[in-house]
C-alpha cells in the first residue's frame, strides 16, 4: 500500500502559526492533501500534547484521529556556542506518548518548553542525541531544514561544514536528513558524505491549509502503517519509494539577497560582488545554491548508486492561483481547488496519476500547468532572504493565450 508522509510541521501554538493548526484541520485538509500519516508537531508544548492525548486513538502501533494517522513529532530549537554561535533545529519523532512525557522531563531540567510549540535550547546537539538514546532508541532525530541560512545544519549563517562536527561522537545515532524547500535530493547528492543518509522530505507546514501542509512529503510502500514500519524505512531505505519535492527556487532562501533592498542574486553575481549587497553595503544573506556548492566534492547531477528517488511538484493551488490570477485564500481559488477534489478525490493523485483527457473536462488551462509540473517544465524566479519563488508563466510555451 502506498503511502504519503508529512513528518514536519507545527500546532497552533508555534509562532506564526494559524489558529487552524489543529488535529481537526489537519485531518481534514491532509485526507484533501492525499497524506496518509501526519506527524502531530510540538508535542512539547503541554497543551497541545494535552490536546493530542484527548483527541487521538492509539491502536497496532500508531495514532489516529478519523481518516489519518498521527506519530508524535516535535522540533527542537538549539542555540550554542561552538566556534561561533549555532542554532540548529532538530526535528524528534517518538514511538508513543510515554517516550514523549520522558523527553519532556529530561527537558524540563535544561529549560521551559511552554512558551512556544518550538522551544529553544542552550545545549548542544551531541547532548541532546546522547540523552534521547538513554530513553529510547526508537527515537528519530533528523537535522530539519539541514541548508536553510540561520537554523540548517549546513546553514551559512550558523550552521557546520560536516555533520561529524555538529554531531561529534553521537554521529553513529543520525540516519537521516530533512531536504527542506530550498533544497532537493538532487543538490544533497552533490556531497558524498551524505550518501549514508537518507533524506527525507517535509511541509515544516505552519498552516493546515493544502498549498503548504504536505507540499513536501516521503512516500512508502508498507502492508501496515505504524511507527515501527517508517522508522525502520528511514534508516534502511527497505518500502521508501521516494520524496515529494517543490522546486528548490520555490523556497525561501534558494538565491542569495536581501530581502529589504529587493535585491536577489545567483551565486555567480554574489561571488562578483564579494557577497556584499550592491544597494546597502552590508553581507548578502547567502542562499542553499550558494551553500551546496561551497560545500560540494560532486559535479551537479551526479546520482548516487542507491539514492532514493523524488518527483518534484508545485502545490495545486498554487497553480490554480497562478493561472487565474487571484490570490492562494481567495474563494475563487477554493472553489476550483474543490471541483478537481470532488472530481478526482485528493490533490496527490490529480498531481500525479490522473489522465489529461479527464483533467481537462475540469479545466484545460490548469490542467496545462499540472503535466508541466509532473515533466519538470515550469519556471520559477528563486526566492532568496525569505521570500518565496515564483511561477514564471510567460516562459512557458503553450501559455502565450492567458499570460
Amino acid at each position: 500500500m502506498k503511502l504519503f508522509a508529512d513528518l514536519h510541521l507545527h500546532s497552533k501554538y508555534s509562532r506564526a502559526t494559524s489558529p487552524q493548526m489543529d488535529i481537526e484541520h489537519l485531518s481534514k485538509y491532509g485526507v484533501m492533501k492525499g497524506l496518509s500519516v501526519l506527524g502531530t508537531g510540538d508535542f512539547t508544548h503541554p497543551v497541545w500534547l494535552k490536546n493530542l492525548k484527548e483527541k487521538l486513538a492509539y491502536s497496532d502501533g500508531i495514532y489516529t484521529y478519523d481518516e489519518m494517522f498521527f506519530i508524535p513529532t516535535s522540533e527542537i530549537s538549539l542555540v550554542y556556542k561552538q566556534g561561533k554561535t549555532r542554532k540548529i533545529h532538530l526535528l524528534v519523532l517518538a514511538p508513543n506518548f510515554e517516550t514523549v512525557d520522558q523527553i519532556n522531563e529530561w527537558l524540563d531540567t535544561k529549560g521551559r518548553r511552554d512558551y512556544d510549540g518550538r522551544p529553544i535550547f542552550g545545549f548542544t546537539c551531541p547532548e541532546f542525541v546522547e540523552a534521547m538514546m538513554s530513553i529510547s532508541k526508537d527515537i528519530e532525530i533528523i537535522p530539519a531544514h539541514a541548508w536553510t541560512p540561520w537554523f540548517g545544519i549546513f546553514g551559512s549563517m550558523s550552521g557546520f561544514d560536516s555533520l561529524e562536527e555538529c554531531f561529534q561522537d553521537q554521529l553513529k545515532h543520525i540516519h537521516a536528513l530533512e531536504t527542506g524547500l530550498s533544497s532537493d535530493p538532487k543538490m544533497n547528492w552533490r556531497l558524498s558524505a551524505l550518501d549514508k543518509y537518507t533524506l527525507v522530505s517535509n511541509s515544516d507546514s505552519h498552516s493546515p491549509w493544502p498549498h503548504r501542509i504536505g507540499r513536501e512529503a516521503n512516500v512508502f510502500d508498507f502492508k501496515k502503517i505504524s511507527y515501527a514500519n517508517i522508522i525502520k524505512s528511514i534508516r534502511t531505505r527497505k518500502n521508501f519509494l521516494y520524496t515529494i519535492e517543490v522546486d528548490p527556487a520555490y523556497g525561501k532562501y534558494h538565491y542569495d539577497g536581501h530581502r529589504a533592498c529587493n535585491i536577489s542574486l545567483s551565486p555567480k553575481e554574489s561571488i562578483k560582488l564579494n557577497n556584499i549587497c550592491p544597494k546597502c553595503g552590508r553581507p548578502l544573506t547567502i542562499g542553499v545554491e550558494h551553500r551546496v556548492e561551497e560545500l560540494a566534492d560532486r559535479p551537479s547531477g551526479f546520482i548516487p548508486k542507491h539514492a532514493i528517488q523524488f518527483k518534484s511538484l508545485i502545490p495545486l493551488e498554487e497553480i490554480i492561483s497562478s493561472v487565474t490570477g487571484f490570490g492562494l485564500m481567495t474563494n475563487k481559488v477554493r472553489e476550483k481547488y474543490d471541483k478537481f477534489i470532488r472530481t478526482f478525490g485528493n490533490e496527490f493523485f490529480i498531481l500525479l496519476e490522473a489522465e489529461k483527457e479527464k483533467l481537462e473536462k475540469v479545466d484545460k488551462k490548469i490542467t496545462h500547468l499540472i503535466l508541466a509540473s509532473r515533466e519538470g517544465k515550469l519556471k520559477i524566479e528563486p526566492g532568496y532572504d525569505g521570500v518565496y519563488g515564483k511561477l514564471i508563466l510567460k516562459k512557458l510555451s503553450g501559455l502565450r493565450d492567458f499570460v
